[in-house]
């Protein structure tokens, strides 16, 4: 007897179940994408522990009529493929047929349904893959999914599975990443009986992510206008004696247009990973690693090493431009031009933040109010946990149950607060008791200005970008390290080594550009001794260095001349300048690109030479520094990620002497 046979259907099912249905989050995230494919504008999830007893997701979307409610639980069902030639221009959230059969295939699971085209509506229940009754009922248009006793009948399942809290945690950061990128549909999570999410339709992606992350961070956010872009590729390459044995024409270049909107923060905002950005390709949640590293390139020399920004965009393109098919759970993608996607993102990203100039504000006290609440909301939390088929590129692991946050462990689930501008909901947990109301009287205090606001300027409230630098008026230094000065919106601390490493910085890459870095010559030559792997890594990147002005050779075994280095340069740093960049790790140089070498050279090179903090300057210097400044492409950071400037706003000043 032969050893292959043809596995049943039910076995099948389970083992695409296997790629399909990995938590309860992932039959939350298949099912919410069928909702947002047949057009809901409101949905609403219920859950039972934590999924594992109930998952129902309601809908007011166009339903199933009764024939293909039962149809669409066979494998392969889907109304969203007809041809093979679909799959190159998938403009749907799902579109595989394997979803519902998988989810049915180790559930319990009932669908009730009705269309328009429809007087009466459908259930059918089915439990284990099999299907046990389709009967007529009552209901709305939409559909309802309830999912019972998830892997039942895989008890193996059900071991991979972690605590309440988690898996809660993972519904929770799928519901608010696609209430983010829907910003005009409403979306609520319930857990047994209690809120956990509500954020109704907005009109704009900004009052949804207010919905959604509160208050504190909206001000740190820069609006991406939608910014069209086209890219353009030559033809393939035709040889003269066959296009003039064909007679025809040049092939035209090959043209795509992309647009790109959403909000990103600036330079100050650093994340310690990347679980605060948000990525949509045509509406589709990703984590896109050509995307990904378009984004870091955009903030490169102006974040520190390891720091993320925070970002929520949207990529949208032809269809047939992006290739959705290449993953189980798809949440990874591939461009057909991904090299031009990537340096198109990264240049609109860039170009915004060179725009908006965005600069830090001095941190002010918390209330008491806020201290009181330190702790942000669950959908805050969530929103930033990466769900599951996404931690292969996130670098936040996930934490087991001793390291969930106190208030998450124990018997109570967490109920996430509902950050709206309207009316905030309860905050958790449900078991702690009631905050107690003080009782207020009618009088209103009316706080004494002693003079009131009348000498102020009419536009006091206004909030300049680092485009206000060329008029602030210096007072002084502070610790003979910090530059003071008065602005139109405020009072501002400029560090000044920071401030002159930017300036450096810029000043040597436009040099390196122009072939024309200034050079000092040294009266004596520069011996250096270098270790086995200082003199590998000085073999691959000696052309580099002479660009750069440090004219080298090799000076016997292991031994280099150093005969001139950039102009500005104390001879004390030369030494340390050449063993920092040699002692650049070899797989970080095989990892960046030349550019990121180049740059990473100029900072070198721009910290060694900028002014130092302790130093005195005289009034005309710090008058020359600021106008540099100003100047400068990129002032918010230094080439190392650090804030060049602070400022303590006009509004925050009079918010701390109590007069507004």
């Amino acid at each position: 007897m032969g050893r292959i046979r043809i596995l049943s259907d039910n076995v099948a099912n389970k083992i695409a179940a296997g790629e399909v249905v990995e938590r309860p989050a992932s039959v939350v995230k298949e099912l919410l994408e069928n909702s947002l494919d047949a057009g809901a504008t409101e949905i609403r999830v219920d859950t039972e522990n934590a999924g594992r007893r109930l998952i129902r997701i309601q809908d007011d979307g166009c339903g199933m009529l009764r024939d293909d409610a039962m149809l669409a639980f066979e494998r392969h069902a889907t109304s969203k493929l007809s041809d093979v030639k679909d799959l190159l221009a998938i403009a749907t959230l799902g579109f595989r047929g394997e979803a519902l059969p998988s989810i049915a295939s180790v559930s319990r699971l009932v669908l009730e349904t009705r269309s328009d085209e429809e007087q009466t509506g459908a259930r059918v229940e089915i439990a284990g893959g099999k299907m046990l009754k389709c009967d007529e009922i009552a209901r709305p248009r939409g559909t309802t999914i309830s999912v019972r006793d998830l892997f039942f009948n895989v008890p193996a399942r059900k071991k991979f599975l972690r605590s309440d809290q988690t898996e809660l945690a993972h519904i929770g950061s799928l519901m608010t990443h696609y209430s983010l990128g829907h910003a005009n549909k409403r979306f609520e999570l319930y857990h047994e009986g209690r809120e956990l999410l509500n954020v109704s339709p907005v009109e704009s992606l900004r009052e949804r992510a207010f919905q959604v992350f509160g208050s504190e961070i909206m001000q740190d956010l820069i609006d991406v206008r939608t910014r069209t872009f086209e890219v353009r590729l030559p033809p393939p390459y035709v040889p003269p004696h066959i296009r003039a044995s064909a007679e025809q024409p040049p092939a035209e270049p090959d043209v795509t247009e992309f647009a790109l909107e959403g909000l990103i923060s600036g330079p100050h905002v650093q994340k310690l990973n990347r679980n605060s950005i948000f990525l949509f390709v045509n509406g589709r949640l990703i984590r896109d690693k050509v995307l990904l590293h378009a984004l870091s390139a955009a903030y490169h020399n102006l974040m520190p090493v390891g720091c993320y920004p925070f970002a929520l965009l949207f990529l949208n393109c032809d269809p047939s431009e992006v290739d959705v098919n290449v993953h189980p759970s798809k949440t990874e993608v591939r461009f057909r031009h991904g090299s031009a996607v990537h340096d198109a993102v990264r240049d609109a990203v860039r170009e915004m933040l060179m725009e908006s100039r965005p600069v830090s504000n001095i941190p002010l006290p918390a209330s008491p109010v806020a201290q009181r609440r330190t702790e942000p909301p669950l959908v805050q939390r969530a929103a930033a946990l990466p769900f599951s088929e996404y931690s292969a590129i996130s670098e936040m692991e996930e934490a087991p149950v001793s390291e969930l946050p106190a208030e998450t462990q124990g018997g109570a689930l967490p109920v996430v607060e509902v950050v709206t501008p309207v009316v905030p909901t309860q905050s958790w947990p449900a078991a702690a008791p009631a905050p107690v109301t003080v009782a207020t009287t009618t009088m209103r205090r009316i706080p004494d200005t002693h003079g009131g606001l009348d000498g102020l300027p009419s536009d006091w409230e206004r909030v300049d970008s680092l485009e206000a630098l060329r008029d602030l008026r210096p007072l002084g230094q502070l610790h003979d390290s910090f530059i003071v000065a008065a602005g139109r919106d405020g009072l501002w601390i400029i560090d000044q080594h920071v401030a002159h490493e930017r300036i450096l910085f810029e000043q040597v890459l436009r040099q390196r550009a122009a072939g024309n870095v200034e050079i000092q010559q040294l009266l004596m030559p520069i011996v250096l001794q270098l270790t086995p792997g200082q003199e590998f890594e000085y073999a691959r990147i000696a052309e580099e260095l002479n660009a750069y002005g440090f004219e080298t050779e090799p000076f016997g075994q292991r031994t280099i001349a150093i005969k001139s280095s950039p102009a500005g340069v104390g001879p004390g740093d030369i030494e340390k300048i050449v063993f920092e960049i040699l002692e650049i790790a070899e797989s970080e140089f095989r990892a960046a690109s030349l550019e990121e070498i180049r740059r990473s050279v100029c900072a070198t090179i721009a910290c060694r030479a900028a002014i130092k903090i302790n130093m005195r300057l005289e009034p005309k210097k710090i008058d020359w520094l600021l106008r540099a400044l100003s100047a400068c492409e990129y002032p918010m950071t230094c080439p190392h990620g650090r804030p060049i400037a602070l400022r303590y706003s006009t509004k925050d000043i009079l918010k701390s002497f109590h007069r507004i």
